[in-house]
């Protein structure tokens, strides 16, 4: 299957590691040139060194911010525009998930982490919907199964993420005919804060093979395993391309058979 992505421009926010890092290998390797921005500037350079490397230096283009500045985000769209003219696809990736329960959830927690959730899709979206207009092009929004499935160990995080969900769907027909909205719900995937949590495992005997599996198990994931980063960013370039022109308004589940709502 060709995804039309030669000659396109896709921006991945969050995509120095992990997902998002998966993610612009994906779309550099099937013929985009992508911008990616993160928080970190020393691991976001490293980063591009290899992509520079791996994919040529003038398709890879580079900046370190927060998403929640929004000086900051406004000025990395010019920046995209003024290297690469265009943008056909915002992928909005930042942002991790708190771990907490009701109880011990402060009033600072519920803000900072509908602030995280919500701005961190609001203001990309905002400065890059000139461009996606322009293009015809797509926004892919990276949540989480919480949004539908929440759990009560993580309630401050799934509120904001169903908060997320419910502010695509309006997007998704407001923006209709000229840009398509979608987002990717997350199950367990084998990076980031699962990474974490394994490297702080209790009994450090413990292989990452063997502490998957079992965490797999007790989750009651039917595929067995968790995913990996790339099967995640495989189904984020499909949603973003011309294959899938014909689709918006929709989430794409990649959880493993997790979820249980139908």
């Amino acid at each position: 299957m060709n995804l039309g992505y030669d000659n396109a421009v896709a921006v991945v926010t969050g995509g120095s590691s992990g997902i998002g890092l998966a993610t612009v290998r994906v779309l550099l390797g099937a013929g985009a040139k992508v911008a990616l921005c993160a928080r970190n500037e020393s691991r976001l350079e490293d980063v591009a060194g290899v992509l520079r490397r791996d994919f040529g230096g003038d398709r890879v283009l580079t900046d370190a911010f927060s998403v929640l500045d929004e000086a900051a985000v406004n000025a990395f769209a010019d920046k995209v525009r003024d290297t690469f003219g265009r943008c056909d696809l915002l992928v909005n990736n930042a942002g991790q998930g708190r771990q907490s329960t009701f109880a011990d959830t402060t009033n600072q927690d519920w803000r900072e982490e509908y602030e995280l959730k919500i701005f961190s899709q609001v203001l990309p979206i905002r400065a890059f919907l000139p461009m996606l207009k322009e293009a015809s092009g797509a926004i892919v929004a990276v949540n989480s199964l919480l949004a539908y499935q929440p759990e009560s160990h993580m309630v401050c995080t799934s509120s904001a993420r169903a908060g997320v969900q419910n502010m695509l769907k309006s997007l998704s027909q407001e923006l209709a005919p000229d840009v398509r909205v979608n987002s990717v719900l997350m199950g367990l995937i084998g990076s980031g804060q699962w990474t974490r949590r394994f490297a702080a495992r209790e009994d450090q005997s413990v292989s990452r093979e063997d502490w998957y599996r079992d965490l797999a198990r007790r989750k009651g994931i039917p595929l067995g395993r968790l995913g990996d980063a790339e099967e995640a960013a495989n189904a984020i370039a499909f949603l973003g391309s011309r294959a899938a022109s014909y689709i918006t308004g929709a989430q794409l589940d990649v959880s493993g058979g997790l979820n249980r709502h139908i």
